[in-house]
């Protein structure tokens, strides 16, 4: 039940950036920034922890739950430095994601040899 769970949230999560995607004239680039800015408002206010815990990884891979990261690495951290978390939360609670991103985009363009156009 849990695969099932995941797979329908996360569709719908994909659904609605297709129907973004083909009814307005919003780039990919503007969807995805709202999609994660959606996770932050949504993990800010406590209410997508209830989703995440409904749908697990169909819930907290998809952009929405990167933004939920970062909303609760900086609610985390305000509350043991104070004001600086604002700064420093989102950073420290994404740091692994954006590391492993890096170095595979590293690794496929070494072993890949992308051309520029």
């Amino acid at each position: 039940m849990e695969y099932l769970k995941a797979f329908a949230v996360g569709g719908l999560i994909c659904v609605i950036g297709q129907i973004l995607i083909d009814k307005t004239k919003l780039t990919s680039a503007r969807i995805l920034v709202l999609f994660v800015v959606v996770g932050c408002i949504l993990g800010g206010l406590g209410w997508y922890e209830k989703l995440a815990d409904f749908a697990g990884a169909g819930a907290n891979v998809p952009l929405p739950g990167f933004g939920n990261l970062l909303a609760k690495g900086v609610k985390e951290e305000i509350d043991s430095v104070g004001a600086l978390g604002i700064l420093t939360g989102g950073i420290k609670a994404g740091a692994g994601g954006i590391a492993a991103a890096i170095v595979s985009a590293f690794a496929a363009a070494v072993i890949f040899r992308p051309k520029e156009k």
